[in-house]
């Protein structure tokens, strides 16, 4: 028995060394917090690492991407042991370049892009952009006068405008009268200043046909504006994407708001934080890009 015992007492030591040896310090750090989605994401991931065991450190430099560069500088210099990065790796190149020499990995939440990066996890941008601009073209049944929403400097977003520009060019009767830059912070509020404006240039019914927004906060500002000004009667079709409750409702209620696209984002939270798991346990993560489905979401969807 004292012997048994001995054993006993020696694994479960060893097996709280291995526990010990497992847990690290993650680095959370985005420029934008302040959209819905990304806050949805980032506290998803900030709770998986939680629960596996890791301590976790959230940074956000609230739209200022020279500060982030810093930040995640700051932290290689403090011996973080991983960094998740939501945010474009191209526009911090110094960065993520003195995490590699100090042998960090940083893996991209929903980043658009790898470089740099031991894996990023994503939605497929470029398809949920085809299938929100192509559903706007179809309800517009191929004509009419369209107005974007984007934001260029986030890689995803960049994508999905890329995209629906794309599409909305190859259709003929298909006019982008505007493509608007929308700010993050405040993405609700800019666009639906800047859709206010662009309505009141363009008063004639039909004039505006629809709106594509690369994703939903623009496209509630969208709603908004139609809304504020007394047009919602007009057929104006507004596509987003994302899938946040506020524009559920709005589409479930059969208005101006048509379609947008259900990422799944609890699931990219959790594999990003399965990745970093794997890493900080010395398995060997495989450099790539991994992409969780998505879905369209119209009003037959939501009864």
């Amino acid at each position: 028995m004292p012997r048994l015992l001995s054993r006993f007492v020696v694994a479960i030591a060893l097996s709280l060394t291995f526990a010990v040896a497992q847990a690290g310090t993650v680095a959370v750090l985005t420029p934008y917090l302040a959209s819905a989605t990304t806050k949805i994401m980032v506290d998803g991931v900030e709770e998986a690492l939680t629960n596996l065991g890791h301590d976790v450190n959230v940074i956000d430099t609230a739209g200022d991407v020279g500060a982030l560069d810093s930040r995640i500088q700051d932290v290689v210099l403090q011996g973080v042991d991983a960094i998740v990065l939501s945010a474009n790796p191209e526009l911090v190149p110094a960065a993520i370049q003195t995490a590699s020499d100090a042998g960090v990995p940083v893996f991209g939440l929903d980043a658009g892009s790898l470089v740099g990066l031991q894996a990023d996890v994503t939605s497929n941008n470029y398809a949920m952009a085809a299938q929100t601009a192509t559903y706007l073209v179809d309800a517009l049944e191929g004509e009419g006068r369209v107005v974007m929403l984007v934001h260029p400097p986030y890689a995803p977003v960049q994508k999905r405008g890329a995209i629906a520009r794309a599409i909305f060019d190859n259709t003929p009767d298909i006019e982008v009268v505007d493509e608007i830059f929308v700010e993050v912070p405040g993405p609700l509020e800019n666009a639906r200043n800047a859709v206010e404006a662009v309505l009141t240039a363009n008063p004639e019914a039909g004039s505006i046909a629809g709106i594509w927004a690369a994703w939903d906060e623009p496209a509630l500002g969208a709603l908004q504006a139609i809304e504020s000004l007394g047009r919602q009667d007009e057929g104006i079709a507004i596509v987003g994407l994302d899938a946040i409750d506020p524009a559920r409702e709005a589409i479930a209620g059969g208005g101006n708001f048509k379609a947008t696209v259900a990422q799944d984002f609890a699931g990219i939270a959790q594999t990003v934080a399965n990745l970093v798991d794997d890493a900080l346990s010395g398995e060997d993560v495989e450099r790539r890009t991994v992409y969780v489905p998505a879905s369209l979401v119209t009003q037959g969807d939501l009864r």
